[in-house]
């Protein structure tokens, strides 16, 4: 019984070691080939901006006043 038992665990191993070696000649298997994704055209914005943007002519706010007493 015992003689069965470890030929048993013996051949499991021995097909373990098969299925996971790396050896074995050459591989000829390829990949498929994806196709490229398509060019996307650039998004273009639903409208216009309500409120162009204000000239580069940027001073600073003017000083508040002090208060009469």
């Amino acid at each position: 019984m015992r003689k069965i038992i470890l030929a048993s665990v013996s051949a499991l191993a021995l097909f373990g070691v098969a299925a996971c070696s790396d050896s074995g000649g050459t591989d000829t298997t390829t990949t498929q080939s994806t196709n490229p994704p398509a060019t996307e055209q650039p998004a273009t914005p639903a409208q216009p901006e309500a409120n162009p943007p204000a000239d580069n002519n940027m001073q600073p706010a003017p000083a508040p006043t002090a208060p009469a007493n």
